[in-house]
C-alpha cells in the first residue's frame, strides 16, 4: 500500500493490513473454540467458587478463595476483550486502518493483552506467597490478619501493576504493533532498545512469577507433608491446607507449562536479533491461551466435595488428609519420614496438642520451629 501523502500510524508502521496468511493456526476456528470454551468454564468455576465462598466459615480459605475469583474474573475478562475482537475480525474482515486510524483500538488491544497476560502469572504468585506464610509462618499470619477486605486490596493491587506495566508503551518504552494474520495487537519483539527493553521487562516479570511460585509452593508442600506424616491424621482443619495446596500446585504447572515457551521465545528472539518468526508467536500465543482455558477446572474438580462423589469407596468419615489424597500423601511420606522432626505448624511437644477422641484439649503455646 501507499501513503506517500501521509504519514504511517505507528501501530502499522510494521504490518499494514490487508495481509495474505492463511495457515491453519491463524483460523477463525482456533479463535472462536477458544473463546466460546474458556468464558463457559470461567463462568461455570466462578459460581462454584462463589458457592465456596458463601460456605466456608475459615479466614484462610475464604482469603484464598478471593485470590481464586480474582484470577477467575481475570481470565473471564481477558477473553471476553481480547477473544471478542479476534473473532469479530474473522467473522467481519474489517478494516483496521479505516477503523481505527489513530491506532487507539490498537493500542487498547496490546494493553488487554499484556495486562491479562501478567495478572494470572502475578496472582499465581501472590497465592504462593499467601500459602506460604500460612503455612511456613502461621502466627506470623496470625498477627498480620489476612482479612478479606485485605485479600480484595492485595488482587486490586496485582491489577494495578500489570496495568502500569502494559501502559508503558504509550509513554515511549516499547510499542504495540498490528500483529499477522491482522486480528490481533501486540507490543513489537524487536532487539531496538525500548522494544527490548519492554520485552524482557514482560518476559522476566512472567518468568519470575513462575520462579516464585516454585520455589514457595515447594516449600509449603515439603512443610505440609512433615506436618501430614507427624501428627494425627485425623485434625480436619489440614485437609482444607491440602486442598488449597493441590490446588495451587496445579495452577502453578498449567501456568508453567501454557506461558514458559512465550516468555522464553521473546527473550530468545531479543537477545538473538534475529526476524520474528510468526508461526511460533502464533503457536506460543495459542499455548498461553490454554492456561485461561485450564486454570478453571482446577476449581472445579481438585475440591473435597467432587472428590468424594468420584471416590465414594475411600474412607471420608474421618476427615483426614490422608484418605482426601491416600497414595501422594503415603509416597511422599515414605520419602521423607527420616527428615521430619518438628512441625512447623504447631505439632511435637512444643506445639498445640491434638484433641483426641475421649481426651480433654489441651494448649501448651509455643513459638513454632522453623521448617
Amino acid at each position: 500500500m501507499n501513503h506517500s501523502n501521509e504519514s504511517t500510524p505507528l501501530c502499522f508502521s510494521i504490518n499494514s493490513p490487508p495481509f495474505n496468511y492463511t495457515h491453519t493456526i491463524a483460523s477463525a476456528y482456533f479463535s472462536s473454540v477458544f473463546s466460546a470454551l474458556g468464558l463457559t468454564f470461567n463462568l461455570i468455576a466462578f459460581v462454584v467458587l462463589l458457592k465456596s465462598f458463601l460456605r466456608t466459615q475459615s479466614r484462610s480459605r475464604s482469603s484464598f478463595l478471593i485470590f481464586l475469583c480474582g484470577l477467575v474474573f481475570t481470565d473471564f475478562m481477558g477473553l471476553l476483550v481480547t477473544g471478542s475482537i479476534v473473532v469479530s475480525f474473522h467473522f467481519t474482515q474489517f478494516n483496521w486502518r479505516l477503523l481505527d486510524p489513530h491506532c487507539h483500538f490498537c493500542n487498547f488491544m496490546g494493553m488487554s493483552m499484556v495486562f491479562y497476560g501478567l495478572c494470572p502469572l502475578l496472582l499465581g504468585a501472590t497465592m504462593a506467597m499467601e500459602r506460604f506464610v500460612g503455612i511456613n509462618r502461621p502466627f506470623a499470619r496470625s498477627t498480620s490478619m489476612m482479612t478479606k477486605s485485605r485479600a480484595v486490596s492485595i488482587v486490586l493491587l496485582v491489577w494495578a501493576g500489570a496495568g502500569c506495566i502494559s501502559l508503558l508503551p504509550l509513554v515511549g518504552v516499547g510499542s504495540y504493533h498490528m500483529q499477522i494474520p491482522g486480528s490481533w495487537c501486540f507490543f513489537k519483539i524487536s532487539s531496538e532498545a525500548s522494544d527490548m527493553a519492554f520485552c524482557l521487562l514482560f518476559s522476566l516479570v512472567g518468568l519470575l512469577s513462575i520462579a516464585v511460585s516454585f520455589l514457595l509452593n515447594t516449600i509449603s508442600v515439603v512443610t505440609l507433608v512433615k506436618v501430614c506424616c507427624s501428627q494425627d491424621a485425623r485434625q480436619r482443619r489440614r485437609d482444607y491446607e491440602v486442598e488449597m495446596m493441590v490446588q495451587l500446585i496445579w495452577i502453578m504447572m498449567i501456568a508453567s507449562i501454557c506461558w514458559c515457551p512465550l516468555l522464553v521465545f521473546i527473550t530468545k528472539t531479543v537477545f538473538s536479533g534475529s526476524p520474528l518468526r510468526i508461526h511460533y508467536l502464533l503457536l506460543f500465543i495459542r499455548f498461553a491461551t490454554w492456561n485461561q482455558i485450564l486454570d478453571p477446572w482446577v476449581y472445579i474438580l481438585f475440591r473435597r466435595a467432587v472428590l468424594k462423589r468420584l471416590y465414594p469407596r475411600w474412607d471420608w468419615s474421618r476427615g483426614s488428609i490422608r484418605t482426601l489424597y491416600p497414595s501422594f500423601v503415603g509416597t511422599v511420606c515414605r520419602l521423607t519420614r527420616a527428615s521430619v522432626g518438628s512441625d512447623p505448624l504447631g505439632g511435637g511437644d512444643g506445639g498445640v496438642s491434638v484433641k483426641e477422641e475421649g481426651k480433654p484439649q489441651s494448649f501448651n503455646v509455643a513459638p513454632p520451629s522453623p521448617p
